[in-house]
């Protein structure tokens, strides 16, 4: 891995255990020589995970919709920053970019990237990791659903095991790089395998 996308919340959450993991991330993927991929705010969450990487001597890489440089929230201090024209355009570059994905803390923004790339994983159509840095507790929840989808049916337990999960960096990290994407697509049959 050479680029981690990290998808976060562009508030800074109500404990400041948020931001402090947040800029931990952030010195931690510039620590291991890992780029920082992430949307390119100055704000939030996603601010935190910019400076940890770049007070670290880290590299980040931002990238911002048009419209969301022109509120003024684009990081001014980033080692690129990339304009799109849409959100669609901003995913599908921070996919190009990345190795590998992490969401720390976020909300709905976070949860729809999150989830588009683990449909795209599911689907076999990109094989990198996907983890939650779950500060916290913040994904239990998610965590217990994804065991309950599988359990009634709508998830297979080989496709569940694609979202990695932990509360410590490292150990999330360390869990990526062993990362084995599931051996066929969801929809291939092991008749067709």
């Amino acid at each position: 891995m050479n680029r981690i996308v990290v998808y976060c919340g562009s508030s800074a959450g109500h404990d400041p255990v948020y931001m402090e993991q947040a800029t931990r991330l952030g010195a931690a993927l510039a620590q291991r020589n890992l780029t920082l991929v992430y949307g390119g705010a100055k704000v939030g969450l996603m601010g935190a995970v910019a400076d940890g990487a770049l007070n670290a001597g880290g590299k980040a890489i931002g990238v911002l919709p048009h419209f969301l440089q022109q509120k003024e929230l684009a990081h001014t201090g980033l080692t690129e920053l990339i304009l799109v024209d849409t959100m669609h355009e901003r995913k599908t570059k921070m996919n190009e970019l990345c190795d590998g994905v992490i969401a720390l803390p976020g909300g709905f923004g976070t949860m729809e990237e999150l989830f588009e790339m683990l449909t795209w994983g599911q689907l076999g159509l990109h094989k990198k990791p996907v983890g939650l840095l779950n500060v916290n507790g913040f994904y239990d929840a998610l965590m217990a659903l994804s065991k309950t989808m599988s359990e009634k049916g709508f998830l297979t337990a080989e496709n569940r095991d694609m979202l990695l999960c932990s509360n410590d960096i490292s150990d999330l990290l360390l869990q990526m790089e062993r990362y084995q994407p599931p051996a066929r697509s969801k929809w291939i049959s092991p008749a067709q395998s």
